[in-house]
């Protein structure tokens, strides 16, 4: 299935933290069905390939009986893909392990300039195997500050269009939808135009109007992650005037690789700040969390990351309504360190990201 470039955060300061434990008190999503957590807590480390039986012990794959996690599987995705193509070329144990990624829930990042037919497509599958589809909109005007997914809608027109075919698509299902990521952390960050804000502000918080809409749609504006902007009060207004107040609250760590517990603290301090909001992480590739290297770019394709805790609404955290897999692991960041396009499948680093052992 095409889909637009995936994801790449602007660069941010490098720091080093300390991997997350388990939290204490269960919380219920009410999106769909409850679920029992069971899945990977990745960490840092190297390890050489793993059997299909350690994989199996370690990450408990959504759709089997130990795993009920509430989100829509694509049986389709280039994991999928990936992990037929090696059990054919009796690469199995590569196979098992980029099951890892293909057999847990990931978000559907928006395709094209006619998002309705795929979206209304995966809307029916989840609709059907009684699950939650999460989705990305990402196409405001002026995206990514012509990084590696610049791009976007081109006129605010088009993007109202745009976001009504993608909010059609979903009809009645029961949907989670990220809400632009990068999109009011460029403008805290200076790197968006001032003469575009204004325009930003009212395109996102119109796009939150209407994706509430739908029924059984719950939405999080994106607010970056915690070593972008430090300072979570910088954020506050800028979100409030972005619609914040009308989503169900905000979205972190979106294709980025802090910890789960530098994310959950960080949220907190948001929460606060924004009278309580709750919010959602994205834990896909941030198991051995951020690349320690100081480097500018250490959020494209940095070496030696693994995949995060599973997509799961039982976090530990009343204010946390799920832990999700946003960005898709084995996905390109962009063209660095001798990855290809922003978006694309890249089949050794998935294989990496399922390599490293929790």
């Amino acid at each position: 299935m095409p889909v637009p470039p995936a994801h790449t955060p602007a660069r941010t300061p490098t720091r080093t933290f300390a991997l997350t434990g388990a939290a204490i008190l269960l919380t219920t999503f009410a999106i769909g069905c409850s679920d029992d957590g069971s899945g990977s807590g990745a960490g840092s480390g190297g390890g050489g390939r793993d059997s299909a039986a350690e994989v199996a012990q370690r990450t408990a794959p959504s759709g089997a009986a130990t795993d009920s996690s509430p989100f829509w599987v694509d049986p389709d995705s280039d994991a999928s893909d990936q992990v037929a193509k090696w059990k054919r070329e009796g690469r199995r144990s590569d196979a098992a392990l980029i099951e890892r990624i293909a057999l847990h829930p990931q978000a559907m990042w928006a395709p094209g300039d006619y998002p309705r037919p795929p979206i209304s497509k995966a809307a029916a599958q989840a609709g059907k195997a009684g699950k939650t589809l999460v989705l990305v909109a990402y196409n405001i005007p002026h995206r990514d500050c012509g990084l590696h997914s610049a791009g976007g809608a081109h006129s605010a027109d088009f993007y109202h269009q745009w976001i009504d075919a993608f909010a059609s698509g979903i009809g009645k299902a029961k949907a989670v939808v990220v809400l632009e990521p990068d999109a009011i952390a460029h403008i805290v960050s200076g790197c968006t135009p001032k003469q575009h804000e204004n325009e930003r502000y009212t395109l996102m918080s119109s796009a939150i109007d209407r994706l509430k809409r739908q029924p059984n749609t719950k939405v999080y504006v994106d607010a970056g992650n915690p070593a972008w902007i430090p300072d979570a009060n910088k954020l506050v207004e800028p979100l409030r005037k972005a619609g914040v107040g009308k989503a169900d609250g905000f979205s972190l760590n979106v294709a980025n690789f802090q910890t789960d517990k530098d994310s959950a603290a960080y949220g907190r301090r948001l929460s606060g700040l924004l009278g309580g909001a709750h919010f959602v992480v994205d834990t896909s590739r941030n198991g051995a969390g951020p690349y320690g290297d100081g480097q500018d770019d250490a959020w494209c394709n940095p070496p030696g990351r693994a995949l995060g805790s599973a997509p799961t609404t039982r976090t530990g955290d009343a204010l946390i309504d799920a832990k999700l897999w946003v960005k898709r692991p084995g996905e390109s960041d962009g063209a660095c360190r001798g990855g290809p396009a922003a978006g694309t499948w890249w089949a050794d680093y998935a294989l990496g990201l399922a390599r490293n052992k929790p």
